[in-house]
């Protein structure tokens, strides 16, 4: 099973000079060493550099125990009022990496997720309080700004992970189930993993580098001291090491970042407006194909940029700016690390002929989102919804014409989340009243019934359930 780095982490990051100059900002130097000389030659220099730049996150959450017989006011006699019931904190400690001197970090998502507070320790002990300046939960990605301070702070610098080649050498610094700082070093072992199902961008660097549970949102870097990605799972049977790793590309990273650095509270990125399916061995065959590659387009929104660009039901597209494509996922990645403006050149097939699209690079539109938490006690209540808007389809894997309101983020505790409903779950009617926008939904939950009439789409498929009051 894949999971997480939820607990300790202090993931520093090392790499270890060969031939090349500690501060060249080239690609590593690829071969064996050739002399006895060259086997005794040490990580430690790197190491020491780019320590520094790695810190641990500290996360508090605090959790209210509540029994749910306290609904009933004759069990609140002698079980207390909710307000009495004690509290718990729950805390949860990562890795973060330093990316830029003001003191911005960069995290898992998952390591800071619902948190109350959030420290950040560095590597001299010193200890400062930080702030969520962006989350995207698309890519498990978090950015923090450590609180009053004015200092410049060391960093490391992003590598271009698309340069990676399997069996390049990359080191890894973590507290692995808390047992303190722990150097590992291993290979790339596979690019662009996609089917590890955690992330909506499935492209993942593959590691033997010894990583455990404690190295979340840490740091993999190369020979150069770069960082090439962040440490998100494991594959695991045991709950340890099995030599199964999987980081985030810096490339995706770099995306994130500079979106935090822009000010903006979500991730920018490119939006292409057409619906992709993998190639089967069976549709391979009916096209003619001797490899079953590529991404086939299955439906295109009017009006988007892959419209304009001329991109039309079951091409091909088979590159992007030249860099082939295996799949939707691989599509998927490229498309959304590709700079805001301008134009990506997409090579498709078309009627056994290759064509080059120019396609615009440019946001999905968001009007009209009208996204709100519900609070009226209903069986929606702690449930955020949203009107769908070309955005919202496009972060929520919707098709683009689907029309209605739905579910965005579900908090653990929420009620909405207690009688199963789910992220992306599409609110169709409820007690027989049309609901077509956020506001009719929230005018619904508030006046309230003892009998909820619910009608939902789950994974394009109609469900009706009915949950008392």
């Amino acid at each position: 099973m894949f999971r997480y780095f939820r607990r300790l982490a202090t993931i520093t990051v090392c790499t270890a000079i060969l031939s090349a100059a500690a501060g060249q900002a080239v690609a590593q130097d690829r071969r064996v060493p050739v002399s006895p000389t060259e086997l005794k030659l040490s990580y430690a220099p790197i190491v020491q550099r780019v320590q520094p730049a790695v810190v641990n996150v500290y996360a508090a959450k605090v959790i209210q125990n509540r029994n749910p017989l306290l609904d009933d006011p004759i069990f609140r006699r002698f079980f207390g009022a909710p307000g009495q019931q004690p509290e718990q904190m729950q805390r949860s400690l990562g890795s973060g990496v330093m990316v830029d001197p003001s003191g911005l970090v960069v995290t898992n998502n998952h390591v800071i997720e619902g948190a109350d507070q959030v420290k950040v320790s560095l590597s001299d002990k010193r200890e400062f309080e930080a702030e969520v300046v962006l989350k995207d939960s698309r890519t498990d990605l978090a950015v923090l700004r450590l609180k009053d301070t004015k200092e410049k702070f060391p960093t490391l610098d992003f590598s271009n992970s698309d340069e990676l080649l399997v069996g390049d050498v990359v080191l890894a610094i973590g507290n692995p189930f808390g047992v303190g700082q722990t150097v590992t070093h291993g290979i790339i072992s596979a690019l662009a993993r996609t089917q590890v199902g955690i992330t909506d961008y499935q492209f993942f660097i593959q590691t033997d580098a010894a990583i455990n549970p404690g190295n979340s949102g840490g740091a993999l870097v190369d020979m150069t001291g770069r960082l090439v990605g962040i440490n998100t799972a494991i594959f695991s049977r045991s709950g340890g090491s099995q030599g199964i790793g999987f980081a985030i590309p810096a490339n995706m990273v770099r995306v994130v970042v500079s979106s935090a650095k822009s000010g903006g509270k979500a991730v920018r990125r490119p939006w292409l407006g057409a619906r992709l399916q993998a190639v089967t061995p069976e549709i391979a065959e009916t096209l003619g194909l001797k490899l079953p590659n590529g991404a086939l387009v299955a439906n295109v929104t009017p009006n988007s940029p892959s419209a304009r660009a001329g991109l039309k039901l079951s091409d091909l597209i088979v590159a992007i700016d030249g860099q082939p494509i295996d799949d939707p996922n691989a599509f998927d990645y490229r498309f959304a690390t590709r700079p805001l403006g301008g134009t990506a050149q997409i090579d498709v097939q078309r009627g056994g002929k290759l064509m080059k699209l120019a396609v615009a690079l440019e946001t999905a539109p968001d009007t009209g989102r009208d996204e709100i938490v519900l609070k009226a006690r209903s069986p929606f209540q702690g449930a955020k919804v949203a009107n769908i808007s070309p955005a919202v389809a496009d972060e929520l894997h919707l098709d683009a014409s689907t029309e209605g309101v739905v579910v965005t983020d579900l908090s653990d505790d929420a009620t909405a989340a207690n009688v199963g409903f789910q992220k992306g779950d599409i609110i169709l009617a409820v007690n027989n009243q049309k609901i077509a926008k956020t506001s009719d939904l929230e005018k619904v939950t508030r006046d309230g019934s003892r009998l909820w009439r619910i009608t939902v789409v789950r994974g394009g498929q109609q469900i009706q359930v009915t949950l008392g009051g």
